[in-house]
């Protein structure tokens, strides 16, 4: 996906596959720190967008505003920006050491580094922090200062934002597009960070047994996400904990009453570690 091309285009289209109902594999994914985890949380956040603006109902258009400022909750830390153009600078480093070896294409090293070179460009270019401009936008932040309340943005509170709902569709659409162009240069990079940490990892086939299954990391070896895949046809709800040293997952089923209970029979699923 091209740093300017979102929202609208095809850019998440592979990993929207992993939050579809009726899945033939249910995808857990875990962060191994804190960096991982708030990327995750931005793509979620992304892909939602992704999915609420092409809609015309204006309830969807309301929960995309909503999520326009869950993102700019998220992103706003002041070291956000230069903590992924960090990470998109080591994997230059890391791409470009390869150059010269017989088993890896110098046309596929030159594609990922050039979007690696993209997503920099893009991502240093923007100015302040990711959304920072939307804050200068009175009528956002009305309506921003009040959706958090309970009912809070009904017409008697916000008429204009009121009105704004009753618009076309295609006006709403095209404002949400433009409030969230400002997101697109650091979306662009979440989702190619994530994409090359997914790739780094092999699946394997594990069992649980008892419901329980650990697993020792390599002292030699950073792992920063666990993907958990697993066949909803089982019934069973991961509940994974980890750190640099141990994977652990607990196999769990719902109960009466809803309470999560350990399973006491053995199953498989697929696990995989990226570094």
């Amino acid at each position: 996906m091209g740093c300017t091309d979102w929202p609208g285009g095809s850019g998440y289209d592979a990993c929207w596959c992993r939050f579809r109902p009726h899945a033939t594999v249910i995808l857990y994914e875990y962060p191994f720190n804190e960096r991982i985890r708030t990327y995750l949380r931005l793509e979620q956040l992304f892909q939602r967008l992704e999915e609420l603006i092409p809609r015309s109902h204006s309830l969807d258009h309301h929960f995309a505003i909503q999520t326009i400022f869950e993102i700019m909750d998220v992103a706003s830390r002041a070291d956000m920006k230069s903590e992924v153009l960090k990470d998109i600078d080591r994997h230059r480093q890391q791409f470009n050491s390869y150059r010269g070896n017989p088993a890896i294409s110098e046309q596929a090293l030159d594609a990922v580094v050039g979007q690696l070179d993209t997503c920099f460009e893009q991502l240093n270019l923007s100015t302040g922090k990711t959304g920072q401009q939307l804050t200068e936008d009175d009528w956002l932040m009305s309506i921003r200062s009040r959706i958090g309340i309970p009912g809070g943005t009904c017409e008697f509170d916000l008429p204009a934002y009121y009105a704004w709902q009753h618009l076309r569709a295609e006006r709403r659409q095209r404002d949400l597009q433009t409030w969230t162009q400002t997101f697109a240069p650091l979306a662009a990079a979440i989702v190619l960070l994530l994409r090359l940490l997914r790739e780094t990892g092999t699946p394997q086939k594990v069992v649980a047994v008892g419901g329980h299954f650990q697993q020792m990391l390599p002292q030699s070896r950073t792992f920063q996400l666990l993907r958990l895949h697993i066949d909803p046809v089982l019934d069973l709800i991961p509940e994974i904990s980890g750190n640099r040293l141990l994977a652990s997952v607990r196999l769990m089923r719902t109960a009466e009453g809803g309470r999560l209970q350990l399973v006491p029979e053995d199953a498989s699923f697929e696990l995989t570690l990226c570094a």
